[in-house]
């Protein structure tokens, strides 16, 4: 969150910040996310399953793009490539800056944690734990003091709305509050990028309604892109721009 102060990096976070910057790229004023001739192959026994095919995109900065499509066109595999969850089997894949394809696992984890924030239809929660302490579980990694990190926890839950619900825990919420909770969690680490791979799909009309207009917000007030994979038209008019998937091409 841009409201967030950042800690002054120490001497490891600093060499590793180097050592995913030597595969860094330069990012245009337009573009974020960059994406050509991409393909992805897996294999059933020696039977290649051809998903995406390659596949060109352009997401500017501070996009809101859906991606809808039929189930098995693809369309959760590229939310995965753009997330760095997966490796493309062919073409090129640059997002913030950073060229996906050359990073080593290693790399690709820090890169992931710095620069994504993910949303599912799953939320994921901890049911153990408060809604505050599942906000905070991504900044354990960082080097920052248990006060800023809990600081950092509950700023991210006033956005979303729940101040009030800091310390109960999952099973006290109702699926859109739980659902915002998970998004509190994906900014906590101020990410650039949103990937929301079907964030209403168990929700009712109301609360799903609640939930778009709070992505509607990250994307407007605090500048995040945002990729959603969705099947619910009502979803998709939400984005600025609706792309569609069909047997691993965009059409």
């Amino acid at each position: 969150m841009n409201s967030s102060p950042q800690a002054s990096p120490s001497g490891s976070d600093r060499g590793a910040a180097s050592d995913i910057a030597e595969h860094a790229r330069p990012t245009t004023a337009e573009s974020i996310i960059s994406l050509r001739g991409v393909r992805k192959t897996y294999f059933r026994g020696k039977e290649p399953i051809h998903v995406l095919q390659d596949l060109d995109l352009e997401v500017p900065v501070g996009g809101y793009e859906a991606l809808m499509g039929p189930s098995g066109s693809g369309k959760s595999t590229l939310l995965n490539l753009i997330a760095g969850l997966d490796r493309p089997s062919a073409g090129s894949l640059l997002v913030a800056g950073a060229d996906l394809g050359a990073m080593s696992d290693s790399q690709l984890a820090r890169w992931r944690a710095n620069t994504i924030g993910f949303i599912f239809q799953a939320y994921n929660l901890m049911p153990v734990l408060t809604a505050v302490e599942n906000v905070e579980l991504p900044l354990l990694l960082t080097k920052l003091s248990a006060s800023e990190r809990k600081r950092r926890a509950q700023t991210a839950l006033r956005i979303v709305g729940l101040e009030d619900r800091m310390h109960h825990y999952p099973r006290q919420l109702s699926g859109g509050q739980e659902q915002r909770v998970a998004i509190a969690r994906a900014i906590v680490n101020d990410p650039q990028v949103l990937v929301a791979d079907e964030p209403t799909g168990d929700l009712d009309r109301q609360s799903a309604d609640e939930i778009l207009t709070l992505l509607e917000r990250m994307n407007r007030e605090l500048h995040k892109t945002i990729i959603m994979v969705t099947h619910d038209p009502a979803a998709a008019e939400r984005a600025h721009i609706t792309r569609r998937l069909n047997k691993g091409q965009l059409i």
